[in-house]
Protein backbone atom coordinates (compact mmCIF):
# COMPACT_ATOMS: atom_id res chain seq x y z
CA UNK A 1 0.00 0.00 0.00
CA UNK A 2 1.73 3.42 -0.75
CA UNK A 3 1.80 6.07 1.81
CA UNK A 4 -1.03 8.77 1.04
CA UNK A 5 1.81 11.17 1.74
CA UNK A 6 3.31 10.40 -1.11
CA UNK A 7 1.79 10.47 -4.11
CA UNK A 8 2.82 8.53 -6.81
CA UNK A 9 1.46 11.09 -9.28
CA UNK A 10 3.99 14.30 -9.28
CA UNK A 11 2.10 17.06 -9.99
CA UNK A 12 -1.18 16.18 -9.86
CA UNK A 13 -3.66 18.14 -8.67
CA UNK A 14 -5.69 15.84 -6.80
CA UNK A 15 -2.99 14.23 -5.19
CA UNK A 16 -1.84 17.60 -4.42
CA UNK A 17 -4.78 17.95 -2.50
CA UNK A 18 -5.10 14.59 -0.84
CA UNK A 19 -1.64 15.78 0.67
CA UNK A 20 -2.87 18.94 2.07
CA UNK A 21 -5.59 16.96 3.74
CA UNK A 22 -2.90 14.40 4.97
CA UNK A 23 -1.15 17.15 6.48
CA UNK A 24 -3.88 18.47 8.49
CA UNK A 25 -5.24 14.84 10.02
CA UNK A 26 -2.04 14.30 11.35
CA UNK A 27 -1.65 17.68 12.57
CA UNK A 28 -5.33 17.32 14.10
CA UNK A 29 -4.15 14.28 15.60
CA UNK A 30 -0.80 15.39 17.13
CA UNK A 31 1.45 12.93 14.63
CA UNK A 32 3.83 14.82 13.65
CA UNK A 33 5.78 12.04 12.15
CA UNK A 34 3.10 11.83 9.67
CA UNK A 35 2.92 15.28 9.18
CA UNK A 36 6.39 15.25 8.64
CA UNK A 37 5.96 12.92 5.77
CA UNK A 38 4.45 15.26 4.01
CA UNK A 39 7.31 17.76 3.57
CA UNK A 40 10.25 17.55 0.56
CA UNK A 41 13.70 17.38 2.36
CA UNK A 42 14.17 21.20 1.31
CA UNK A 43 11.14 22.06 2.89
CA UNK A 44 11.03 26.19 3.95
CA UNK A 45 7.72 27.46 6.20
CA UNK A 46 6.94 31.50 7.51
CA UNK A 47 4.61 32.27 9.51
CA UNK A 48 3.87 36.01 11.67
CA UNK A 49 5.93 33.79 14.50
CA UNK A 50 8.61 32.18 12.34
CA UNK A 51 8.92 34.25 9.33
CA UNK A 52 11.46 31.84 7.90
CA UNK A 53 12.45 28.29 8.87
CA UNK A 54 14.53 26.39 6.65
CA UNK A 55 15.20 22.83 6.52
CA UNK A 56 13.19 19.62 7.87
CA UNK A 57 14.64 19.41 11.17
CA UNK A 58 13.68 23.03 12.23
CA UNK A 59 10.44 22.89 10.90
CA UNK A 60 8.78 19.50 12.17
CA UNK A 61 10.35 20.76 15.19
CA UNK A 62 8.46 23.73 15.22
CA UNK A 63 5.50 21.60 14.90
CA UNK A 64 6.68 19.30 17.41
CA UNK A 65 7.24 21.98 19.70
CA UNK A 66 3.59 23.47 19.30
CA UNK A 67 2.23 20.60 19.71
CA UNK A 68 4.05 19.45 22.92
CA UNK A 69 3.48 22.72 24.28
CA UNK A 70 -0.18 23.39 23.84
CA UNK A 71 -2.89 21.58 25.55
CA UNK A 72 -6.48 20.54 24.02
CA UNK A 73 -5.82 21.27 20.42
CA UNK A 74 -8.46 21.10 17.86
CA UNK A 75 -7.37 21.25 14.21
CA UNK A 76 -10.11 22.01 11.49
CA UNK A 77 -9.49 22.49 7.98
CA UNK A 78 -11.41 23.94 4.82
CA UNK A 79 -11.26 25.26 1.65
CA UNK A 80 -8.54 23.18 0.41
CA UNK A 81 -7.63 23.70 -2.75
CA UNK A 82 -4.72 22.90 -5.41
CA UNK A 83 -3.19 22.57 -9.18
CA UNK A 84 -0.16 21.20 -10.14
CA UNK A 85 1.93 23.40 -8.46
CA UNK A 86 0.27 25.36 -5.75
CA UNK A 87 -2.17 24.64 -2.70
CA UNK A 88 -4.36 26.91 -0.03
CA UNK A 89 -6.41 25.92 2.93
CA UNK A 90 -8.11 28.03 5.74
CA UNK A 91 -7.50 26.22 8.97
CA UNK A 92 -8.47 26.87 12.92
CA UNK A 93 -6.53 25.83 15.94
CA UNK A 94 -8.41 25.57 19.21
CA UNK A 95 -6.30 25.11 21.98
CA UNK A 96 -4.70 26.45 25.48
CA UNK A 97 -1.69 28.25 25.31
CA UNK A 98 0.37 26.70 28.35
CA UNK A 99 2.34 29.81 29.31
CA UNK A 100 -0.24 31.42 30.13
CA UNK A 101 -2.77 28.67 30.38
CA UNK A 102 -5.39 31.51 28.13
CA UNK A 103 -7.75 29.94 25.15
CA UNK A 104 -6.83 30.56 21.58
CA UNK A 105 -8.79 30.16 18.62
CA UNK A 106 -6.38 31.18 15.59
CA UNK A 107 -7.85 31.27 12.18
CA UNK A 108 -4.72 30.50 9.53
CA UNK A 109 -4.43 31.08 6.11
CA UNK A 110 -1.79 28.52 4.65
CA UNK A 111 -0.55 28.22 0.87
CA UNK A 112 1.78 25.98 -0.11
CA UNK A 113 4.37 25.28 -3.66
CA UNK A 114 5.03 21.33 -4.34
CA UNK A 115 7.72 19.90 -5.57
CA UNK A 116 8.70 15.75 -5.97
CA UNK A 117 4.88 15.63 -4.78
CA UNK A 118 5.77 16.92 -1.83
CA UNK A 119 4.88 20.42 -0.09
CA UNK A 120 8.54 22.46 -0.63
CA UNK A 121 6.91 25.36 0.69
CA UNK A 122 4.80 26.60 3.43
CA UNK A 123 3.42 30.03 4.34
CA UNK A 124 0.78 30.36 7.02
CA UNK A 125 -0.76 33.90 8.02
CA UNK A 126 -2.70 34.99 10.59
CA UNK A 127 -4.13 38.19 12.75
CA UNK A 128 -0.43 38.20 15.28
CA UNK A 129 -2.73 41.26 16.72
CA UNK A 130 -5.69 38.93 17.79
CA UNK A 131 -3.63 35.98 18.50
CA UNK A 132 -1.56 37.87 20.91
CA UNK A 133 -4.18 39.49 22.99
CA UNK A 134 -5.64 35.94 23.25
CA UNK A 135 -2.95 34.48 23.93
CA UNK A 136 -1.37 37.04 26.37
CA UNK A 137 -4.33 39.16 27.26
CA UNK A 138 -4.88 42.54 27.24
CA UNK A 139 -2.83 44.81 27.60
CA UNK A 140 0.30 43.06 26.84
CA UNK A 141 -1.13 41.16 23.73
CA UNK A 142 -2.09 43.91 22.00
CA UNK A 143 1.46 45.69 22.36
CA UNK A 144 2.94 42.26 21.56
CA UNK A 145 1.08 41.91 18.28
CA UNK A 146 1.07 46.13 17.41
CA UNK A 147 4.87 47.48 17.69
CA UNK A 148 7.18 45.96 15.52
CA UNK A 149 9.83 46.36 18.12
CA UNK A 150 7.58 43.90 20.47
CA UNK A 151 7.06 41.43 16.78
CA UNK A 152 10.78 41.73 16.53
CA UNK A 153 11.38 40.34 20.44
CA UNK A 154 8.56 37.74 20.37
CA UNK A 155 10.12 36.81 17.10
CA UNK A 156 13.61 36.09 18.82
CA UNK A 157 12.17 34.92 21.78
CA UNK A 158 10.17 32.08 19.86
CA UNK A 159 13.32 31.27 17.62
CA UNK A 160 15.52 30.99 20.62
CA UNK A 161 12.87 28.40 22.63
CA UNK A 162 12.74 26.30 19.64
CA UNK A 163 16.30 26.41 18.97
CA UNK A 164 16.65 25.34 22.82
CA UNK A 165 13.71 22.52 22.51
CA UNK A 166 15.57 21.49 19.52
CA UNK A 167 18.80 20.70 21.30
CA UNK A 168 16.84 19.38 24.96
CA UNK A 169 15.56 16.72 22.32
CA UNK A 170 18.53 16.03 20.43
CA UNK A 171 16.65 17.04 17.23
CA UNK A 172 19.34 18.81 15.78
CA UNK A 173 23.23 18.90 17.01
CA UNK A 174 25.02 21.97 18.31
Amino acid sequence: MQNPATPASRGDAASHQRLIEVFFDAFARGDIDALGGCYHPEISFGDPVFPELEGRDRVIGMWRMLVDRTREVEVTVRDVAADHYSGSARWTARYIYAPTGRRVLNQVTAQFRFEDGLIVRHHDDFDLRRWSRMAFGRPAGTVLGLTAVARRRMRRRARGRLEEYLRSNSLISG
